[in-house]
Parts: C-alpha cells; structure tokens; sequence
C-alpha cells in the first residue's frame, strides 16, 4: 500500500503553465478546418489547456545553397534578402510579413482562444544572409559558430524589428529568445534542421548585444535562454556568464534549458535543483523543450505517454521548473523508402499536408496534468520518493483542490491518501483507455493505481 499525505505537504515553486513549439508544422496547416481542431486540442480548456507559445522566427533558406532536404525542417523569413544581388533592405521594405503565412496565422487562431498569456520567439539559427556558411544549418564545420562577430548586431536588430512588428500587430510578445542549443555540433558533412553552435564565450557575448538593443528600444520584452541542450555539461557554465554579466540580468526573464538525454536520472534533476535552482531563488528556470529522444515509443503506445508524465512531473517537482513545454505540438508523417514513417516525437502526428492526423499517446500523458494545473499552480512536497516504478506528483491549483498524479510503470498497486478534502475525481490513462473519467463522488482513502497507467486524482472542500 502506497500512502499519500498532504496533509503535511511543503508548498514549493508556484508554476507559470505548459506550452508547445509550433516548429515545423504549423506553417503546413493551410486548411481551416484542421487549424480549428488543432487549436482547440492544444489552446482550449476543453483541449490541453495550454498557455505558452513558442513561435520559431525562422532562418530562411537561399534555395540554391540549402542542404536541409526535408521541407518540415526549413523555415520562411521574413526578411528579404536578394541572393543574386546581394542586396539587403535592412529595414523598411526589408521585411515581408507576408511570408510565413500558414504558421502567423495559426498563432493569431490560438490566440484568439483567450487562454495563451505568454509568447515566445526563438530561433534555431540567425538569417542564413548573416551566417558564415550562408545556411541556417549551421557551419560548415561543425562545433563552430556560424554566425561572424561583425553580424551580432545585425541579427539582434533583425530579431527585434521582427519583434516590434509582433507587438505592433497585437500578438503579446514577452520573451524572444535567440539562441537555441548551443552546445550541440550543427552544421559540418550533415544536416538535417536549422540550427548554430556557439561556444559559451560567443553565447554570453550574442545575449550582451541583444540587452543591449533591449536597452535601447524599451519594448518590454525580456530575454529566454540559453535554452541548453541538457541539464549537465555547460548549463552552469553559461548561467556562471550570465550572472557576471549586469545587462544580461536586467533583462533576462528565464533562464531557459532542455531536459534531454535524461529520461532515466532522476537524481540530475534533484542535484539540479540544489546545486543551482535553490541557489539562485530570484531567477525563474523552465524547462522549454522535451520529447523521448531518441524515439522509441510509437505514438500509440501507452509507453510514449508514461515516459512522457514521469518526465513533466520530475522537471516540475524534483527540477524546480516554473514552466514545462514540450518539443513540437505536431510531429510529420512520411513518406520513407516506399513506407510511411512517423517521427513520433509529437503530441499529434500528421502527414505533410494535414489531410490526416491523429492524437498520439502522449497527449494524454501531457493532458494529466495541463488540464488541471494553470498558472498560479503551486508543487507540493509531501517527501514521497518513487519506488516500484511508481512516480507520485502532488499540486495544489488556483482553485484550492489537490492534484495528485500516479505514473505507475509497473503493475496494479493501490494508494492510501490522507487529505482534509471532501469530494474526489479520478481520471486514468491505459493502453486501452484515454483519460477516462472513473470516479466523480465523495472522498475516498484508497485508490486502485492500474498496472502501466497514469493516473490523477482531483480533490476539493
């Protein structure tokens, strides 16, 4: 028997909400119709509840100079810029918003909805016009950076003029973010997406340049970043630059970072979170992006959605995240070597053109706790630690009631709670079932956890 207590439990970090990237897919949504369902499963209450949204400001591509074969993978710019000529209108008639179309205008929908009140800009990787290789995918060789020195302010000017156009337009940006990764290779023999490498030094030195133009046109918006690769490795390292830096910090919003390549060391995130986290309680750290990498759930595996919980709940309750999004909302269906393959790194798959689509599994791994745990969320610390491949996560939300999620990896077992609540809801995630709704009724001590489920349990005065 597993028991629950929240009777004692310590209030810790109060959440800011969940998000997705539109990245790679939402610029292939033309048809109306599917924009609508799409929006609602992702930005609706009766969907997943979502708040953020992360808008990739793309890098563009010189047709005759891109090595990124996949269309999913390549991104619309909005600045002009004439290949053969060589002639670039920096400002003014520079821009084409315009382009892009498929993807602004999806934002615009899920806006429109009236539960997102944070959005974000990031990129992959500078205009490829800025860039040394004059590619978005990075150097020519990898582990160098792409971007030359004499073009740091060209991209932050070009960011920002894109961000006030945003803002201008009504879309409520507060965070732009231009680094993405900047541990990895990118670039060198082989591509695949856009992205840049920086060295930390390079990386604290582009983030100087962006305070600086922030400085000088007071929009309001604050930096997110450097949305590391991994927890480990140069984490501290660029954290470490920031904070030497004073303009960085005043206007640094998040510290940003991915939680990668860890889908099994829950003890990183507790030492994460001691040695950094607790030690800097004045600056707000998210998780920006995860999905199973690599891969090896298909979407419609209730391995997918599990994996997909424990993740969320140990970023937000060992980690100390405020936030946690997910990588891309929709991952591509496609045509390889004569068969269709399924990326599977989604909440949703669909073929290129979206005339199919469907719920992969880890929406609903997702949909436990986005549904009920808005911002203004608070964890809670009742001392549980997991065992027997049960993974315990408890909140308490805006409207007072007690969140508990069970991400049970293992067999059936059954759970004593011990709670000053009078009513209860139980909602339950199986291979065969998606987020059924067991129980709606009076308080009850014991709940039946079902072997290789999700499980939240919902309780309230």
């Amino acid at each position: 028997m597993i028991k629950i207590n929240l009777k004692n439990a310590r209030d810790k970090q109060v959440l800011k909400g969940f998000g997705t990237s539109a990245c790679w897919w939402s610029q292939n949504v033309a048809d109306k119709k599917t924009a609508e369902e799409l929006s609602n499963l992702l930005y609706t209450k009766e969907g997943l509840n979502l708040n953020i949204y992360r808008y990739n400001v793309g890098g563009g591509r010189n047709e005759e100079n891109c090595r990124v074969a996949n269309p999913w993978r390549i991104c619309e710019s909005f600045f002009v810029y004439d290949d053969k000529n060589e002639d670039e209108h920096y400002h003014g008639d520079g821009y084409d918003f315009s382009k892009d179309k498929n993807a602004y205008d999806f934002m615009k929908l899920c806006l429109k909805k009236g539960n997102i009140n944070t959005v974000i800009l990031f990129a992959n990787s500078p205009h490829y016009s800025f860039t040394g290789s004059g590619q978005a995918s990075g150097s020519l060789m990898h582990h160098t950076c792409n971007l030359p020195k004499s073009n740091y302010r060209r991209f932050a000017e070009y960011f920002l003029d894109i961000t006030e156009h945003f803002i201008e337009d009504g879309v409520p940006v507060d965070y732009i973010s231009p680094i993405n990764e900047p541990q990895w290779k990118w670039g060198g023999s082989y591509v695949w997406q856009e992205g840049c490498h920086y060295e930390p030094e390079e990386m604290r030195e582009v983030f100087h340049v962006f305070a600086e133009e922030l400085e000088k046109r007071k929009l309001g918006v604050k930096l997110y970043g450097p949305e590391s690769g991994e927890m480990g490795g140069l984490t501290e390292e660029y954290l470490k630059l920031f904070l030497e830096d004073d303009l960085i910090m005043k206007h640094l919003g998040v510290f940003a970072l991915h939680s990668y390549h860890e889908d099994n060391n829950a003890e990183i995130r507790r030492n994460f979170r001691k040695n950094v986290v607790e030690k800097y309680p004045n600056i707000r750290f998210d998780m920006s992006e995860w999905c199973e990498l690599p891969c090896k759930s298909h979407t419609k595996s209730i391995k997918g959605a599990l994996i997909t919980a424990r993740i969320i709940g140990w970023d937000l309750c060992l980690l100390g995240a405020e936030s946690w999004t997910s990588w891309v909302a929709v991952n591509q269906i496609t045509n390889r070597n004569g068969e269709n393959y399924d990326f599977s790194d989604g909440l949703l798959s669909a073929t290129d053109d979206f005339s199919y689509y469907y719920i992969a599994k880890r929406y609903y791994g997702f949909l436990h706790f986005s549904k009920f745990l808005s911002a203004g969320s608070v964890v809670l610390d009742i001392g549980y630690q997991p065992a027997d491949k049960l993974s315990v996560f408890t909140f308490r939300n805006q409207d007072k009631k007690e969140i508990i999620v069970f991400v049970n990896e293992s067999g059936a077992k059954d759970a004593e709670i011990c709670s000053d609540s009078k009513n209860m809801s139980i909602y339950t995630t199986t291979q065969q079932r998606n987020f059924a709704n067991d129980y709606n009724g009076k308080f009850k001590s014991r709940v039946h956890i079902k072997r290789n489920s999700i499980t939240t349990v919902v309780l309230w005065k």
